[in-house]
């Protein structure tokens, strides 16, 4: 049976906390990290109705996309329906664990499902995350270099885009003196060493960063190991708000108009000015996605997608491209779909777990 902390792994290895923003409270909020779980109940929020429905399934964890804890909490009085949710996931032994923007922001998370409903074809990243991307290098001796570099590779050093494997390599000549207390690879204790060297670099993803130094220091054959990390203002290929793509076919209006409130269940959606040509590029953002409007503005779309666009921001289209506001739900319903189908893997090392989906609509707007 896993343990919380075990489940919070691996969902961290599907959309590392690193990747959420700033101002979100991702990861796990309550429970804890060594109590056992056979049953997880995933949901789009953490409402009091979601932590009744886990104790009557007998889930002892909740995953949600939102976060029900979003603002620092003073007290815990029940006044609140935030404060009766945490105060009812801990009578009920209930752990609850929030995987927001930080699903929000990886390639294969809410945008990449979103574009699949869409049906579009050469997704990528709308806004890609900056400040994520990190050089590792390390002086290696020659013999030495292909055993760190096929430990870094496989801790998760060298991946770029659709690449992996990745190194630079430079050959050079290395000095050294071991001190009286040294227990040096080669060489003698107060003498002057050379040795051939190679600095091989490597870019990692920052959370990937602690794993692959510890396995370059552990592989490697020097007592002390010379490396340096650098953080790189090169953007992250698959990483960042929103994506963008394009549908196979232009469509005019009322057939796309058709298309997304077929494939998000969406009983109405909000636009501005309609295109008066066909449309083929798509914009979208999961969530709130306003912010967004000048990157798909700026990147040639027909359409930007997304929801919660207030009054005086669907202005800011300035007949430049149709603004589609589906609804927040709308637009992230089918993430809860998705976790399940990921968290279901988990059955091939805890035959004893199970998850499921919750039954009931969290969604707080009706349409009359």
């Amino acid at each position: 049976m896993p343990q919380v902390r075990e489940i919070a792994l691996f969902l961290e290895q599907q959309a590392p906390l690193q990747l959420q923003e700033s101002y979100d409270n991702s990861g796990l909020l309550v429970g804890e990290p060594g109590a056992e779980v056979n049953r997880v109940l995933v949901a789009l929020d953490m409402t009091e109705a979601v932590v009744a429905e886990a104790v009557a399934t007998g889930a002892q964890m909740i995953v949600a996309h939102h976060p029900v804890i979003f603002k620092p909490l003073k007290r815990l009085t029940g006044q609140t329906a935030v404060e009766r949710t945490v105060m009812a996931a801990l009578r009920g032994g209930i752990a609850l664990y929030a995987i927001h923007t930080n699903l929000d922001n990886v390639a294969h998370g809410v945008n990449a499902m979103m574009g699949r409903k869409l049906r579009l074809e050469g997704l990528r990243v709308l806004r890609p995350v900056q400040g994520h991307l990190k050089r590792l290098g390390v002086y290696v001796p020659a013999d030495h270099v292909e055993a760190v570099c096929q430990a870094a590779w496989l801790a998760g050093a060298g991946k770029m885009g659709d690449y992996d494997h990745c190194s630079f390599r430079a050959p050079g000549l290395g000095t050294f003196r071991p001190g009286q207390d040294a227990k040096p690879f080669s060489g003698s204790a107060g003498r002057l060493e050379r040795a051939e060297e190679s600095r091989v670099e490597f870019v990692v993803e920052s959370w990937k960063m602690p794993a692959v130094l510890a396995t370059v220091l552990r592989v490697h054959p020097y007592e002390e190991v010379p490396h340096d990390i650098t953080t790189l203002e090169n953007a992250h290929p698959t990483a960042g708000s929103g994506m963008i793509g394009s549908l196979v076919e232009p469509m005019a209006w009322p057939d796309f108009a058709a298309h997304v409130k077929a494939a998000f269940e969406a009983p109405v959606i909000r636009h501005t000015a309609p295109a008066n040509h066909p449309v083929q590029t798509i914009a979208f953002c999961g969530g709130t996605g306003s912010f967004l409007l000048p990157d798909a503005i700026a990147a040639g779309a027909d359409i930007f997608l997304s929801s919660d666009f207030k009054y005086h921001e669907f202005f800011d289209a300035e007949d430049r491209i149709t603004i589609v506001d589906i609804g927040h739900a709308e637009a992230e319903g089918g993430i809860c779909n998705w976790l399940v189908d990921q968290l279901v893997e988990l059955n091939d090392h805890f035959p004893n777990f199970a998850v499921s989906l919750s039954t009931g609509s969290t969604n707080p707007i009706y349409i009359a």
